[in-house]
């Protein structure tokens, strides 16, 4: 199964991702398709979204049961934790302890 969500995206884009999925709500898209057509659906999204933000998510074989992958959100990251996909909100907290948790994530990889 796949999710897609699109943000200010052209028409043109939102028409051609309901050819292959179902807009269960304005800009979220479900489906079940192939791995290469979710490949492709989300290049096409990347090159057309201009200013857009677009998410897809999709199950996978990791420790969450699925993979997230983010485009044009400038306010959130994805960040990699021990193998957990979360999403951070950059905000001024966010710029005060990134510094602190990159230097303790490196000191954690030196121990191991």
């Amino acid at each position: 199964m796949v999710v897609m969500t699109l943000e200010k995206v052209p028409d043109s884009l939102r028409g051609e991702l309901s050819r292959w999925l179902i807009e269960v709500q304005t800009g979220v898209y479900v489906g079940a398709v192939s791995a290469t057509v979710r490949d492709l659906l989300w290049d096409k999204v990347v090159q057309h979204a201009r200013a857009g933000r677009c998410t897809q998510l999709f199950r996978s074989n990791g420790e969450q049961g699925f993979t997230i992958r983010m485009h044009g959100e400038a306010r959130r990251q994805l960040v990699n934790i021990e193998g957990y996909q979360l999403v951070a909100v950059k905000d001024a907290r966010y710029e005060k302890l990134l510094p602190d948790f990159m230097a303790q994530d490196e000191e954690e990889w030196e121990t191991l």
